[in-house]
């Protein structure tokens, strides 16, 4: 693009963004009530309280998982589990998996 008009350039690359930004959405999921997340997915639910689902990663034998780095409980690899329901926003932690974190946002009421 060289000798376009800059304005033309940012333009292109907002759309290119937009489109990615579609592309990728699997990994922001949402929900209203209930929201289930993987390893480095940040979802949201849109009430409090939310029911959390975690996809735990492949594997064999089980994993400990935190929440905001209090221990929810030992799950399976390669299940999808109910971490149960939540009022604030979440951190979860899959201890010696080697994955990242999933983060939830939760509304916080007062």
């Amino acid at each position: 693009m060289v000798g376009a008009h800059p304005l033309l350039s940012i333009g292109l690359l907002a759309v290119l963004a937009a489109a990615g930004g579609c592309a990728s959405s699997d990994r922001f999921p949402s929900g209203a009530i209930t929201v289930t997340v993987g390893p480095g997915d940040t979802g949201r639910c849109a009430i409090s309280p939310c029911r959390v689902l975690l996809e735990m990663p492949p594997g064999d034998g089980e994993y400990a998982v935190t929440g905001n780095e209090i221990r929810l409980g030992t799950y399976p690899a390669g299940k999808t589990v109910d971490l149960g329901n939540y009022y604030k926003p979440q951190a979860i932690e899959i201890q010696g998996a080697g994955v990242p974190r999933a983060f939830v946002y939760i509304p916080v009421t007062p």
